[in-house]
């Protein structure tokens, strides 16, 4: 069962403590535009960019050099803080990943998920070893690893949360979270509470919409209060935020009704 603060902040809460912010650069993970991206990579960056995204997080290059994904953004106004990097991409290229991270200004190399046979409480100790010690080779490059959830950390096993273990065993200063607001939502855990315990840790969200019934939704299609969310960005530390939408009906018109509604979200 949800609880109240829960239910108040993150579901359609008040806003009338709202201050008048708004997020001054939006991003977009570029998974929810992975066709089109794959059908033409430049036109697609032209295309966000037109629409008034700032910041690409990728989820692959396409065959694309590091110089060449370089000149595509800078030729359409873009930045790149962060890359999704594939567990055993981080395990067994690292410093490849690194080295092509660095040469388009990323700050952020994130784990996307866990493999469905590695969610063991053990495999998640494992896997907060495996986080700092990339951590630890990603600072000597002026990088930080990130780690993005799901709903399956937040299912409880032998009476523990896997996603605890993970902020609990992770070094804040090697290891950022991702906090996926779909995800955790519809898992029912309280994204205020992981806020007050762990500030600092969530550097980047997504930010992707949930309807009542369960659906994802266009960011401001659904009943996920981003501005009492939002409002909470000092706290937790919120520097990226990254519209997401994993199947979206068609990808241009997913991704312009979320700028449009986050464009005018005051917090």
């Amino acid at each position: 069962m949800l609880g109240a603060a829960f239910a108040a902040s993150a579901l359609g809460g008040s806003n009338a403590f709202a201050q008048g912010r708004r997020v001054d650069s939006v991003g977009l993970q570029l998974y929810t535009l992975r066709n089109e991206m794959a059908e033409d990579f430049d036109g697609t960056l032209a295309r966000v960019a037109e629409l008034g995204y700032r910041e690409m997080e990728f989820a692959g290059y396409y065959g694309r050099s590091a110089s060449e994904v370089r000149q595509a953004l800078a030729d359409n106004g873009l930045v790149s803080p962060a890359s999704h990097i594939q567990l055993n991409a981080i395990r067994e290229n690292l410093a490849q990943e690194i080295e092509f991270a660095a040469e388009l200004g990323q700050r952020f190399l994130v784990v996307p998920s866990l493999p469905g046979d590695e969610r063991s409480l053990d495999d998640y100790r494992r896997h907060a070893e495996t986080l700092n010690g990339a951590g630890e080779e990603c600072s000597r490059a002026g990088l930080k690893m990130g780690y993005h959830n799901h709903g399956f950390e937040f299912e409880p096993t032998d009476g523990q949360i896997p996603y605890e273990i993970l902020l609990a065993n992770t070094d804040p200063d090697l290891v950022d979270m991702e906090l996926d607001l779909f995800w955790i939502v519809d898992a029912g855990a309280d994204p205020l509470e992981y806020f007050s315990a762990h500030p600092g840790r969530f550097s980047m969200l997504h930010v992707k919409d949930r309807a009542a019934d369960g659906a994802m939704v266009d960011v401001g299609s659904g009943a996920i209060d981003f501005a009492g969310i939002f409002a909470h960005a000092e706290t937790a530390g919120f520097r990226h935020y990254f519209v997401e939408h994993d199947n979206p009906g068609d990808g241009f018109t997913s991704v312009a009704n979320s700028i449009s509604h986050l464009r005018e979200l005051q917090f």
